[in-house]
């Protein structure tokens, strides 16, 4: 798992908890459960009553007489964390993709380029023609000098994971480093074996 999709995982966790939070919050009080079903929330607790409000008027008070600061500086923080969310979202939305690449050496020949598709493709299809691979897909991301490679295999059930890893060092990253002139091309590689077919017994 890369950092960038931990990240993305634990930020996703911890919204997904503060929701579910505040929705059995709600819930609770809404359809007036503590009642129903006997149960004694905790001292303080928000909303234990449909009829009970977020804010009371002794706490609006209380919070408006705390200085001229503490208003802006709510608003302040409120505009940090949407933007801070929003720069989250953007970068989910963004791509990260080297671009073009050079070609048997760097920096790369004039008029004379290489589209990422185009080696992710190459990768790809070389790769699906090794022995025991029934699908590969790749996907190249990073900057043009430096380009991360991650491979997805799909091995037949017979395959061996180390013979396919040997393969693939030796022929399909090694044409893509001598095809680009690039010393290191930093590659992740997921195997998963495919399910035997089921077979028809007459």
């Amino acid at each position: 798992m890369t950092p960038r999709s931990t990240l993305n995982r634990t930020l996703l966790a911890l919204a997904g908890l503060i929701l579910l939070g505040g929705g059995l919050l709600i819930l609770f009080a809404g359809l007036d459960l503590y009642r129903r079903h006997h149960l004694l929330p905790p001292v303080g607790w928000p909303l234990t009553h449909p009829a009970d409000i977020l804010l009371s008027s002794a706490d609006r008070t209380r919070w408006s007489s705390q200085g001229w600061w503490w208003w802006p500086a709510v608003i302040a923080a409120l505009a940090l964390a949407a933007l801070l969310a929003l720069w989250w979202l953007l970068a989910q939305l963004s791509r990260h993709r080297p671009g073009p690449l050079p070609v048997g050496a760097t920096p790369a020949r004039e008029g004379v380029e290489l589209r990422d598709r185009a080696l992710s493709d190459a990768i790809a299809t070389h790769t699906s023609a090794l022995p025991a691979v029934e699908h590969a897909a790749v996907q190249l991301t990073g900057r043009p000098a430096h380009p991360h490679t991650r491979i997805k295999i799909t091995l037949a059930p017979e395959g061996t994971p180390r013979r396919t890893l040997d393969a693939l060092c030796e022929g399909p990253l090694r044409t893509a480093r001598t095809s680009t002139g690039l010393a290191d091309m930093p590659t992740e590689v997921r195997l998963q074996v495919a399910r035997h077919k089921p077979h028809r017994v007459e």
